[in-house]
C-alpha cells in the first residue's frame, strides 16, 4: 500500500498538469470567441456541446463516465462565460435600453396606490415622494398598472413582499404582463392595530376585517381570540372604512395606527403583528426604462427549460461574474403544470462589465430574460 503523502504528491502533481491544460484550453476558447466575433455567430452551439459531452463520456470507463460529463459540462460552461466576456469587450454589449437620470421625471404629477386612504401603501407612496405628492387610489394592483401604461400615472406603488408574510406573488407576475419596470423601492415598518368604533371593548368583538396579509401577520394576537371570525379584504383601510360605514360595535380591523387617526377609530390594541421586525418592500414602478444615478440592485426574471441542472446553469452566470445574489423566488408558469420562472435580485448596476456580461451569457441561454428594473 503507498503511503498517503505520496498518494497526495502524485495527486497535487496531475493537478498541476490539469491546471496547464485548463488554461491552454483557455486560449483556445480566446481564439474561438475572435472568430465569433469576426463571423458573428453566437456563444451556445448546443449541437457541438452535446456531441462532445457524448464523445469525452464515450472514451472514459463507465464508472468514471458520468464524472466525466459532468466535468466538461462546466468547462464548457466556462469557455462560454469567457467568450460573452470577450464580446463585450469588443462592444457587444446586451441591448437594455435603460436610461439613466438624475431624477426621476414626472409628466402627470401623480402617483397611484392600492387601496384606499390610510393603506399601506399610501403611508409607503409618502416616504418615498413626500407628504405633498399628489396620490390617488385604485381598487387592484392590476388597476395601478393599468394607470401607468394608460399615462394616468407616473409611477405606482406596489408591495411586493413582507419580511414575515413573504412575497405577494401577484405582483410579482403583474411586472410581467405589463411593460413597466421598477425605478426605486420603499421599504416601512409595519404596526398593525386592532381597531374598532369609539364606544367598542376588545369583549365587544365578534368579527375581523383585514387584507389577508394582515391577518396572516397578526395570528398569534387573533389565535388568542378563537370565537372570532377572520374576514379577508382587498386592503387593510377598507376594512376599517368597513367599520365605520357599518357602526357595527362587534366588528374590528386590522390596520394601522394612521388608519385610525383618518377613520376616527379608536385603537383597541396596539402592536399586534407577531414580529417585532415586521416590514413590507414597496416597489415604485413606472413606463419607462429609468434607472437612477448611484443604483446598486438589479431584478431579473428568468425562464429555464425543465431538465436538471437548468437553474444551476443560470445562476453559475452570477458566479463567474463574482455577482451577489441577494434572493431568488420562483412563481409558477400559466398553462405549464409545475413549471417555473425565477425572479432574481442582484447587487450592481447595468453599467457594470459584471451585470452585462451575466446578462449576455443569460440571454443567450436562457429560453426567457426580462430585466425588471435597476434602482
Amino acid at each position: 500500500m503507498k503511503d498517503l503523502k505520496k498518494i497526495r504528491d502524485e495527486i497535487d502533481e496531475i493537478d498541476r498538469q490539469i491546471v496547464a491544460l485548463y488554461e491552454e484550453r483557455m486560449q483556445r476558447t480566446t481564439e474561438v470567441a475572435e472568430y465569433k466575433i469576426s463571423v458573428g455567430r453566437q456563444v451556445l452551439d448546443r449541437k457541438r456541446e452535446k456531441e462532445k459531452l457524448e464523445l469525452v463520456k464515450g472514451q472514459a470507463k463507465e464508472e468514471n463516465r458520468f464524472g466525466v460529463g459532468e466535468l466538461f459540462e462546466q468547462i464548457m460552461a466556462m469557455s462560454r462565460k469567457r467568450q460573452y466576456q470577450l464580446l463585450r469587450q469588443h462592444g457587444q454589449r446586451p441591448e437594455l435600453g435603460f436610461q439613466e437620470v438624475d431624477e426621476l421625471p414626472f409628466h402627470t404629477q401623480r402617483i397611484v396606490y392600492q387601496g384606499t386612504e390610510g393603506a399601506y401603501s399610501q403611508l409607503a407612496m409618502k416616504a418615498y415622494f413626500g407628504d405633498d405628492v399628489q396620490g390617488y387610489h385604485v381598487d387592484t394592483w392590476r388597476d395601478a398598472m393599468e394607470a401607468i401604461q394608460e399615462g394616468k400615472a407616473d409611477y405606482a406603488v406596489l408591495p411586493i413582499e413582507n419580511s414575515s408574510a413573504g412575497i405577494v406573488g401577484e405582483n410579482f407576475d403583474l411586472m410581467l404582463e405589463y411593460d413597466n419596470y421598477i425605478v426605486a423601492e420603499q421599504t416601512i415598518k409595519i404596526e398593525h392595530a386592532l381597531l374598532g368604533l369609539p364606544d367598542t371593548e376588545i369583549s365587544d368583538i365578534r368579527t375581523v376585517y383585514s387584507h389577508p396579509q394582515a391577518l396572516m401577520q397578526s395570528v398569534d394576537f387573533l389565535d388568542g381570540h378563537k370565537e372570532w371570525e377572520r374576514v379577508p379584504v382587498e386592503n387593510t383601510a377598507v376594512a376599517a372604512q368597513m367599520v365605520v360605514r357599518e357602526q357595527k360595535k362587534e366588528w374590528a380591523a386590522i390596520a394601522s395606527e394612521v388608519t385610525a387617526g383618518i377613520y376616527g377609530l379608536k385603537i383597541l390594541k396596539d402592536n399586534i403583528n407577531y414580529s417585532d421586525e415586521n416590514s413590507t418592500r414597496f416597489i415604485i414602478v413606472g413606463g419607462r426604462r429609468l434607472r437612477l444615478k448611484g443604483a446598486g440592485k438589479v431584478s431579473i426574471c428568468f425562464e429555464v427549460s425543465h431538465e436538471s441542472g437548468s437553474l444551476y446553469r443560470m445562476l453559475s452566470h452570477f458566479m463567474f461574474n463574482s455577482l451577489n445574489m441577494v434572493k431568488i423566488e420562483s412563481r409558477p408558469i400559466k398553462d405549464k403544470s409545475f413549471e417555473y420562472r425565477f425572479f432574481v435580485d442582484l447587487d450592481g448596476d447595468l453599467g457594470s462589465g459584471a451585470l452585462q456580461n451575466a446578462l449576455k451569457g443569460l440571454m443567450e441561454e436562457a429560453l426567457y430574460v426580462k430585466v425588471l428594473g435597476n434602482y
